[in-house]
């Protein structure tokens, strides 16, 4: 093989992680032939699955998205799943280099007695049931008046805010049919929030917390006896902007006389849960501890323990890769093994034309500026192992044809939605919006979207 073909490479995932790598890639001086293969018929990842629909500015980064997957020079191969549409050989027989940008769909494990009662989720379930998507059920069993949501990132907050908002306040949203019969449903009037250490380690950025305090007839409440600071923690808040003011948005709503609103969200500090309560194996509380700080930021159980009566649990504790047959993953801590987004076996041997990027290179922790800097060192890899993909390669002439891959998935009978079919789903659900003046209404059932996308009745 030489360089006077271009290096075909595949990118798994057309979320934020994938695209940015593709967008990099094709920066380079590198000859390349990109294709992104996403499971789903559309693209964008936690983008369009992962983020509350009352968050439209963060939104907006999917136009910045949409403009580098809409250019023409990659091209977009959706609803293709590997390891059944596709398999690890197939992908090395039709590419150079495989780029993983799987990301991390699934909730990390607690690991609590009771923590399998009826009436205790997964906040990334939760998050993916009232973002639309496809894999997930229709309906979701909102019957608690009282619940607990664990963890302090915006994840949590973004669970605590929907539950308790009152479903009309999200009419200008882009929230399905299904989700607003669901939350008209509700019975909830309090939501707690808990975190293990004080306000000084929440992750909750500053906005989004400012904005909790905004939700009409929502009262946030904070208690003082939850608030207090060790050296580490007025250090923080002294040199970090984000902490100071996020220490001062709590310590002003410390301040605050009792509020009259219909729905309370509740934030709990210095608390750790230590059992979820059932009876007849439903959720009916959950028993927290206190804890204290050391001085490091650090805490541990005090050994005074709190039950709050709650009919249901969400843990928002994190995120949690998905493994994918035949790939070296690192159980401990949910991500793809790598070395600076080269994938690597357990003996730490670099896995040939294996790459990886974004949370299941380094774990779901960071911002969207984190996953352009994840992409950036791995493209700088991949282009300095350029010689050694075409080398290497297993891919024959014909194969790497790019018409071969989709006369492959064709002869599988398998639905590929490409740029253009994205395109029509997108004008649909514009369509569908613009009828309620909204600036779309997402369509859910996987086959509904795929049909539209193909132009099948």
């Amino acid at each position: 093989m030489t360089a006077n073909r271009p290096l075909r490479v595949a990118i798994v995932g057309a979320g934020p992680a994938g695209t940015y790598a593709a967008d990099i890639l094709s920066k380079t001086d590198l000859n390349v032939s990109i294709d992104i293969i996403e499971r789903l018929p559309a693209p964008f990842g936690l983008v369009r699955y992962g983020v509350a629909p009352d968050h439209p500015r963060i939104k907006q980064i999917i136009v910045a998205l949409a403009n580098v997957l809409g250019r023409g020079d990659i091209r977009f191969l959706g609803n293709v799943n590997i390891g059944t549409d596709l398999s690890l050989q197939d992908l090395r027989e039709h590419y150079d280099a495989v780029i993983f940008a799987t990301g991390s769909f699934k909730d990390a494990d607690l690991d609590i007695p009771g923590i399998d009662l009826d009436g205790s989720y997964g906040a990334a379930d939760f998050v993916s049931w009232f973002d639309g998507h496809p894999d997930v059920p229709r309906t979701w069993p909102l019957e608690a008046k009282e619940v607990a949501v664990l963890g302090v990132g915006n994840v949590a907050l973004d669970v605590a805010r929907i539950l308790a908002k009152h479903p009309q306040d999200l009419m200008s949203t882009e929230i399905p049919a299904n989700v607003e019969e669901g939350l008209k449903a509700s019975p909830v009037t309090d939501v707690h929030v808990f975190g293990r250490r004080g306000p000084a380690q929440v992750k909750f950025t500053p906005l989004e917390l400012r904005e909790l305090g905004q939700v009409p007839d929502v009262d946030v409440v904070v208690y003082p006896e939850d608030y207090d600071f060790d050296d580490a923690s007025i250090e923080a808040a002294e040199t970090n902007k984000q902490t100071k003011q996020v220490v001062k948005t709590l310590t002003d709503w410390t301040l605050k006389e009792p509020g009259t609103a219909s729905h309370r969200i509740h934030l709990h500090l210095l608390q750790q849960p230590v059992e979820i309560l059932g009876e007849d194996g439903k959720v009916v509380g959950i028993r927290m501890e206190r804890t204290a700080l050391q001085g490091d930021a650090s805490v541990k159980g005090t050994g005074e323990f709190l039950d709050y009566p709650v009919q249901a649990v969400y843990r928002a504790v994190g995120y949690w890769g998905t493994e994918i047959d035949g790939v070296p993953f690192d159980d401990r801590r949910g991500t793809i093994r790598n070395e600076g987004g080269r994938v690597v076996d357990e003996s730490g041997a670099q896995v040939p034309g294996f790459y990886a990027t974004g949370w299941i290179k380094r774990g779901p922790v960071g911002l969207i500026g984190h996953t352009k800097s994840d992409a950036q060192e791995t493209i700088a890899n991949l282009v300095a192992d350029s010689e050694a993909l075409y080398e290497n390669s297993q891919a024959g002439a014909e194969q790497l044809s790019p018409d071969n891959v989709l006369r492959l998935l064709k002869s599988r009978d398998v639905p590929v939605v490409e740029w253009s079919g994205w395109e029509a789903l997108d004008a649909y659900e514009r369509a569908l919006g613009e009828g309620e003046g909204r600036e779309r209404i997402k369509v859910v059932p996987r086959d509904e979207m795929t049909d539209i996308a193909l132009g099948r009745d």
